[in-house]
């Protein structure tokens, strides 16, 4: 199942005669082993009853119904201890395996990406802060200005007119 690089596995109960990708008898969940973290859809109440009449998982499913706590709870209902008992149980179970990947877990480029933006943008603000608190102690006192007195021309003077630099006659473009 799936597609080119990106697997999903059916979990089927099948005849342990049949070919690997054959007939099954009943589709009973999926893996997606490529998502970070791996996701699992079982439906339970038939894994139990297939377990329960005397099915045998392969070691790959074996690990899996481990890790969702399935095969806890078929073992407790088999030394008959009460059904709340084993919900806690299997709910506890499935708490600690998943605080344990989520301390485990790899980080994506996305999230390496989104927490990267996180830190610049909390030291932009910092810096910031810093640079305006800054300014302000710089910053004296404005005083009043003096009015600044246009230049008057006296009478019978001209003012000197700026000489204007000399343009190039002739412009070459060359490579160097």
């Amino acid at each position: 199942m799936g597609r080119k690089k990106k697997p999903i596995w059916a979990l089927v109960a099948a005849d342990s005669r049949a070919p690997r990708d054959g007939k099954f008898i009943e589709d009973l969940g999926r893996y997606y082993p490529q998502e970070e973290p791996s996701r699992v859809e079982l439906r339970e109440d038939r894994i139990k009853y297939w377990l329960e009449v005397g099915a045998q998982p392969t070691d790959t499913v074996r690990n899996l119904l481990s890790r969702r706590g399935v095969l806890l709870g078929l073992h407790l209902e088999r030394k008959g201890i009460e059904p709340e008992a084993i919900t806690e149980a299997v709910d506890a179970h499935r708490q600690h395996r998943e605080d344990r990947l989520v301390a485990t877990a790899k980080t994506t480029p996305a999230d390496r990406r989104q927490k990267a933006l996180v830190v610049e943008t909390e030291a932009a603000a910092k810096k910031e802060a810093e640079l305006i608190e800054k300014r302000k102690k710089l910053q004296p006192r404005k005083l009043p200005q003096k009015k600044k007195l246009a230049r008057k021309r006296k009478p019978g003077k001209l003012l000197k007119r700026r000489k204007k630099p000399k343009r190039p006659s002739q412009v070459v473009l060359t490579t160097v």
